[in-house]
């Protein structure tokens, strides 16, 4: 082989790596383009998928003050951006009627919505410890005038029940409505109603739940034994809406049970490493925000995640769960009212 032919080759081959080169770097160009545009894809769809209620300004400033019970500053507090302070929020489970996919779970015909369950969330300074306390939805209660969104306003209510105020005004009067019979400001509002919490319990591969009895309840399709049970978002949301099934019937019982599936959803969420797993992750977040309505404070994408940061010392087993302390209304044994003065002290230790 002559001295010309032998560098012909070598070119070649040079040649050849060389355009090899020049593809495998517009291919790895062109995957992290992808890349990006499916992630900037994914966070301008689940950052979409929140609806927001400006509630702060429907009610102005007749409400109560802010707490303002912040932790000393330490210097890893003063280099963490992330919030400290205390903060009540109020969470609603939603029997919405729109869509198919909460008719196909039980939430009626198209007619309006129902606050199915009702919980105030208080987050300690610090956030590393926490109080759910469950408002019974029949409790009785003055509902006061709300704002609407079309203008003007609705009527104050005596000895009404207390979940009929999201029938009238939604998010705006229950938030009204539970700051007049607590005297605790609501810093955020947080919704989700029933395919939310069924797609969220699967997204995360179901819950694990201990059932003290035995549940036969027909009309939330729901038949376990008492024991240990592994539940899809399905069984999950019947059991967050039994009540006819257990105890005596009443609301008090499924508060126990939603109580118990609040603690385990917990649990679940720390056993599942999701950012580790990417499509896990991505599912749980659009579950979350597909069904979610929460207050201008927290209708972003950011603001939740910075929410949801903040509380990552928060672990279930310190989160303490309460009912709104209550009797049998006087005149109405299937109603209930505030028991006082404990509902007051209970309210008292959340400002």
């Amino acid at each position: 082989m002559t001295r010309h032919e032998e560098q012909g080759g070598t070119g070649r081959a040079v040649g050849r790596r060389a355009r090899a080169l020049r593809i495998a770097g517009l291919t790895l160009a062109g995957a992290l383009v992808l890349g990006a545009a499916a992630a900037g894809w994914a966070y301008w769809h689940l950052n979409n998928n929140i609806t927001g209620v400006d509630i702060n300004s429907a009610l102005g400033d007749d409400r109560p003050a802010r707490a303002v019970i912040a932790p000393p500053v330490t210097a890893s507090a003063a280099a963490s951006p992330l919030p400290t302070g205390s903060l009540n929020i109020l969470v609603l489970g939603s029997d919405s009627r729109s869509g198919k996919a909460n008719q196909a779970l039980g939430g009626g015909d198209s007619s309006g919505a129902r606050s199915d369950t009702a919980m105030v969330m208080h987050i300690d300074a610090g956030r590393t410890e926490a109080t759910v306390v469950s408002i019974p939805r029949d409790t009785l209660v003055t509902r006061p005038s709300c704002p609407l969104p079309s203008g003007g306003s609705t009527a104050m209510a005596y000895q009404t029940m207390f979940n009929s105020a999201y029938s009238v005004g939604g998010p705006v009067c229950a938030v009204k409505t539970v700051e007049s019979v607590t005297n605790v400001r609501m810093d955020h509002y947080i919704e989700i109603d029933f395919s939310g919490f069924a797609r969220l319990v699967d997204a995360l591969g179901g819950v694990d739940v201990t059932t003290e009895q035995d549940i036969d309840d027909d009309k939330s399709h729901l038949h376990l034994a008492a024991g240990d049970h592994h539940l899809d978002g399905t069984q999950a949301l019947a059991l967050a809406r039994t009540r006819h099934g257990i105890g005596d019937g009443s609301d008090l019982g499924r508060i126990g049970l939603q109580q118990t599936l609040v603690k385990a959803l917990l649990e679940r969420i720390a056993a599942t490493d999701l950012l580790t797993a990417p499509a896990r992750l991505y599912q749980v977040a659009d579950a979350v925000t597909a069904s979610l309505t929460t207050d201008t404070g927290l209708d972003s994408l950011k603001e939740l995640m910075n929410l949801g940061q903040s509380l990552k010392g928060l672990t279930a087993d310190r989160v303490r769960t309460v009912t709104m302390p209550v009797v049998p209304a006087p005149f109405d044994p299937n109603r209930v009212v505030a028991k006082e003065p404990a509902a007051s002290t209970l309210w008292a230790s959340l400002r």
